[in-house]
């Protein structure tokens, strides 16, 4: 007997009015888009992924700040991509992003099977997709069709990206803007449950005077955390090497263990911080933090609202042959 396909029912009924969505508008981008140009494009994503991901359990974590930095700022079109001065990458928030050499890879061999079919703006939404699932976290059903967009300026970074040092007030104000919710932000903020930070993000939370003598100046942190902070960054602020994990206990792992950091007063940034400090939102942190299969719940419809942030279709977009350039 043929097995049967088990689909939770939140996740079926979600995906099912997402469908009704794009079907009764002029949203063209769809589940299965590349079924019949191009079958085994998402294999070939998450075969690449893999790969990588072995061989550097680090690359789940860049590749999913890399979707981020990317539909924050002119929406998932794949404009941090581009290389060049004066484009998105050129701008020091973007400094310390990696990943590309994956997207790029991915898009080798889709050119090869499928040439000028599947955009780099659908390949980096996959891969950061994929490499959740890849360090643990859930597989989600996300939708493709997006097209590459033709303008990435450094300008539009700043007021696009949250920064650690952020308010819950300022971070909502960018993430209402991009019509995502109080609880997707508390949901995605659990993409720090991976990757890593350079000192400069945090290390205005305390400071080591020249004799050594350590002082918090941001109360809700750990003082024991963050004095083995100090220890990871010798060099203080300016210190941008080693990097120092997101999550010190499960840093490779894609799980609640971040909302239960932010519990224990161990949120490596500000703006990790503010979820358990603000009364809006200490109760989803709880409840994440005590129940890993809620979060993944959450996750799964966030991060497809997240990559479908100013998706570009039909001809306000291109399919790039290279990703970091346009045509």
């Amino acid at each position: 007997m043929a097995e049967t396909l088990h689909i939770p029912y939140h996740l079926l009924t979600f995906v099912l009015f997402h469908l009704a969505l794009f079907a009764s508008s002029s949203y063209s981008v769809s589940f299965g888009f590349y079924a019949t140009s191009c079958p085994t494009a998402e294999i070939i994503v998450k075969n690449t992924v893999r790969e990588a991901s072995s061989l550097d359990p680090t690359l789940p974590g860049k590749l999913l700040r890399l979707v981020f930095h990317d539909c924050f700022v002119e929406g998932c079109d794949a404009s941090i991509l581009l290389q060049g001065n004066g484009t998105e990458r050129s701008d020091p928030a973007n400094s310390f992003l990696g990943g590309f050499s994956i997207i790029d890879s991915a898009k080798r061999v889709l050119e090869f099977f499928c040439p000028g079919t599947v955009s780099c703006a659908d390949i980096l939404a996959l891969a950061a997709r994929d490499a959740v699932e890849f360090a643990g976290g859930p597989s989600v059903l996300i939708p493709t069709g997006r097209r590459d967009g033709r303008i990435s300026l450094a300008s539009n970074v700043r007021p696009n990206i949250i920064d650690t040092s952020f308010t819950m007030d300022q971070m909502l104000k960018i993430f209402s803007a991009k019509g995502l919710s109080l609880d997707d932000l508390v949901t995605l903020s659990g993409a720090h449950t991976i990757g890593s930070a350079h000192c400069n993000a945090f290390m205005d939370r305390f400071k080591v005077d020249s004799k050594g003598n350590f002082t918090l100046i941001d109360s809700s942190l750990d003082r024991e955390y963050a004095a083995q902070l100090t220890k990871r960054c010798p060099g203080g602020a300016a210190a941008t090497s080693p990097t120092t994990d997101n999550d010190p206990e499960t840093p490779n792992l894609f799980d609640n263990q971040y909302y239960k950091d932010l519990l224990a007063h161990k949120g490596l940034f500000q703006s990790d911080s503010v979820l358990v400090s603000d009364k809006r939102t200490i109760s989803k942190v709880q409840n994440f933090a005590n129940n890993q299969d809620s979060f993944f719940e959450s996750w799964e419809q966030s991060f497809l609202r997240l990559t479908s942030i100013g998706v570009k279709i039909d001809n306000e977009g291109e399919v790039r042959q290279l990703c970091a350039v346009v045509n």
